[in-house]
């Protein structure tokens, strides 16, 4: 592994020197991503990067998928939170976004007591189904396993307009709405997807007769405008790696101007995964990454925005029991 130790990556995420191959059945085998080859063609390491210096107060990975497979292993829902823990990650909301996740996720929060959820049809799967006239029976699905004590949240739901074209639009917005009102019946939070959509979104939340208590913007992608927008709305936003890309001082001018009772931090693995480990497999113990990204963006200490963000945390989704 170059100049890292392999002494330093979590046990659980050490490949072999012959890694098995995927398994063909199971609730990951929907949800495959290992690849050593990016979208855009460019090589990538499929190595789990080493873990970060263990945080002085601890965390929690506002949004995960643990349900998608990537890298040389396999990890299961145990393992991923002992990792996660060993570096100050105390607790990770996992995101079922279709119903095979959503079903995976209601069996992850029964099994594993440092996981709450958060279920729903993705925007771009929204677009698809109902294309195929399954989105409504989705949709009821989704309700009746938002209901579950341990899911605390309705997400990712809201609007994707860089994957699905003009043809989806109207039947994004519809899943988007159903969603939302879905939040306000069962009194969960809300986790909002929103790509090249800003506008569009905020539109659709001001327009709704009644929000959820807690609206949050998962992977906030916006500028100083979105985060303005966010701090007068009272919506939570939600930090990824992306934060720490050398490219975007416009979302870290976001996250300086955020007010702090309404900032969280997230993974979003096993995707965009935090500088300087970018396009390998993301997991909730890298968490951290992000974390210290936001302290030295806001000029606080490490200690004062982790205990920032865990508050805010506990205060959207509650505690992290055995209920």
């Amino acid at each position: 592994m170059t100049n890292e130790s392999i002494d330093q990556v979590p046990a659980a995420y050490r490949a072999t020197e012959d890694p098995e191959p995927a398994n063909t059945s199971g609730p990951t085998a929907l949800h495959q991503r290992s690849s050593r080859e990016e979208k855009t063609g460019r090589s990538r390491r499929l190595e789990y990067p080493p873990a970060p210096q263990p945080l002085v107060g601890p965390i929690i990975d506002n949004h995960t998928h643990l349900d998608f497979r990537d890298g040389l292993v396999e990890v299961n829902v145990h393992q991923a939170m002992d990792a996660a823990e060993q570096v100050g990650v105390i607790g990770a909301i996992q995101v079922g976004c279709n119903l095979e996740a959503a079903r995976f996720t209601v069996e992850a929060v029964e099994a594993e007591h440092r996981l709450l959820g958060a279920v729903a049809i993705h925007p771009n799967d929204a677009a698809r189904m109902a294309q195929r006239g399954e989105l409504d029976d989705a949709l009821d699905e989704i309700f009746t396993l938002a209901n579950h004590p341990r899911i605390r949240a309705v997400g990712e739901t809201g609007l994707d307009y860089f994957r699905t074209g003009p043809d989806g639009i109207d039947a994004q917005k519809y899943s988007f709405r159903r969603h939302l009102d879905m939040a306000v019946r069962l009194d969960k939070a809300l986790q909002i997807h929103d790509r090249d959509a800003h506008d569009d979104v905020v539109e659709i939340l001001d327009q709704a007769d009644q929000l959820p208590r807690h609206v949050v913007f998962h992977c906030f992608s916006g500028d100083a405008s979105l985060a303005r927008i966010c701090n007068d709305r009272g919506w939570m936003m939600s930090f990824a790696g992306p934060v720490s890309f050398k490219a975007n001082d416009a979302l870290r001018e976001a996250a300086r101007i955020a007010r702090p009772e309404l900032m969280l931090v997230e993974t979003d693995a096993p995707f965009l995964t935090p500088h300087p480990y970018r396009g390998r497999p993301n997991a909730p113990y890298l968490t951290p990454l992000t974390l210290r990204t936001l302290a030295s963006v806001r000029g606080i200490s490490e200690e004062a925005m982790a205990q920032t963000v865990l508050e805010n945390t506990l205060r959207v989704y509650g505690a992290f029991d055995a209920s």
